[in-house]
Formats: C-alpha cells, structure tokens, sequence
C-alpha cells in the first residue's frame, strides 16, 4: 500500500516536501512522517508543548548512535573474521566517529534539511552528525532493524567509505603521543578546560599539551576529546617534522 501511495505522498499533502527530501537523501517513503520531522529538529530550534515539554532530535540521536554502532560492528565482524577486538573498535570509531558522520551527512544531503538557529551552525560544528543519528533513530523505529541495517551498509558503508583507506588513516592522536612520551621517558600531561574566549565561532574547549613543565602545543576543540586530539595532532606533525623536545 505504501508503494502505491508512495507518488501521491512526493506530490501532495501538507508533509510532501518532507517525503521529497527522504526520498533525495535515503531513496525510501516514510510511513510515519513524524519521526523523520523531528529527527531534523536540532536542539536550538526545539519545539515548546503546551505541557512546556520541548521536542527535538537529541532523544532519536541517542537511539540512533546505538543503532549505527551495532550494524557496524556486526558488518565488520563479518567482513574481518581474522582480526582482533582491538582492530574492530578502532575501525568502528573511525567510521562512527562525529567528525566522520558530519562528513556524510553533508556528502548524501541531509545536511540542507536540519532545522536549527543561526547561530548553531557556528557553534555546534557536528550537528548534522547528530541529525545522521537522528535519522538513523527515526528509520529504525519507522522500517524495522532489518531494513536499516540493510540501508546503512548498502547504501552507506559500501557507497561512502573506503574501508582499505580508512585503516591506514591514523585518528588516535593522543594514545601516539603518548606512546611516544612514555618510549622517550618524557613526563606528559594534557592541560583541558573550557575556553574563556569562547564565542560562536571559536571552540568551546583547549587543550595544552604539557612536557616537562613546557606547553609544547595548543589545541581546540568542541569537547575535551576533539581539543586533547587536535593539540595531539599538532604536536605529532611537529616531531615528525623534525621539532625536538
């Protein structure tokens, strides 16, 4: 019924530029519209209920990100048989990871039709990775696991990622860092707090990276993690380039 519905729903109705914009992102017709509207509402363009509940995607991106984590890991268990725990959860992160969903969310799309403020945008750089979630949340609850278990790795690990690629990229800057102080007998810590300069178009978070009681790299971010990781990065560019400490 669905399917035959399916051409009146892209052309008619008060919701057809909904069902147009899943059918260009996904290639699939909702049957609860619903849940694929909220899952575009970020939180800074929440929806107030006359109870003075708020609405937004933050509850679908939470099921979402559970969602997406366990398809994936059961394709790569799958597809590496040989290899170990370790492998597995590194690859998984690289492929889950917000950075990484950010980038697909603006690659198929879906990034055009989040709902949010301004000011967000500036701010909140991986708010269409948390839509993607959101989306992923919305899809489950609406087809069933199987459906977008199907969709993800169809349409979204074999179509959008390199996996040979994906595993010679090295993301974990910080554990290499300090791989790289314990090996060199370097006293290490990373200095984290929030950043007092912050406005909407600068991080909320930064990272100094301590040796020896000298700040040898700076890094920023929109967590604690993403700053510790990008002051890592800095500082590993920096020893490979020749710098010593």
């Amino acid at each position: 019924m669905n399917f035959l519905l399916r051409p009146f729903k892209l052309r008619f109705g008060a919701n057809k530029e909904y069902y147009q914009a899943i059918n260009n992102v996904f290639g699939i017709c909702p049957d609860n519209i619903e849940l694929y509207k909220l899952a575009l509402i970020h939180r800074s363009a929440s929806i107030t209920l006359e109870d003075g509940r708020t609405m937004n995607n933050e509850r679908l991106e939470f099921l979402g990100d559970a969602v997406l984590e366990s398809i994936v890991s059961d394709y790569l268990f799958i597809e590496f048989p040989d290899k170990s725990e370790g492998f597995l959860t590194k690859l998984r992160s690289k492929i889950v990871s917000r950075s990484t969903l950010n980038n697909i969310s603006t690659e198929i799309g879906l990034s055009r039709y989040v709902v949010l403020q301004h000011h967000a945008a500036h701010s909140q750089k991986h708010l269409y990775g948390d839509a993607f979630e959101a989306m992923i949340g919305a899809i489950y609850l609406d087809k069933g696991y199987n459906f977008i278990n199907r969709l993800v790795i169809n349409k979204i690990l074999k179509e959008r990622f390199n996996i040979d690629e994906l595993i010679q990229t090295e993301t974990d800057f910080k554990s290499r860092i300090i791989e790289w102080a314990q090996k060199n007998h370097k006293h290490i810590r990373f200095d984290t707090e929030p950043d007092v300069s912050f406005s909407e178009n600068m991080p909320v978070f930064k990272s100094t990276i301590v040796i020896s009681n000298n700040a040898e790299s700076c890094g920023g971010g929109s967590s604690k993690k993403e700053a510790e990781q990008a002051a890592a990065k800095l500082l590993m560019e920096k020893i490979n380039s020749g710098y010593e400490i």
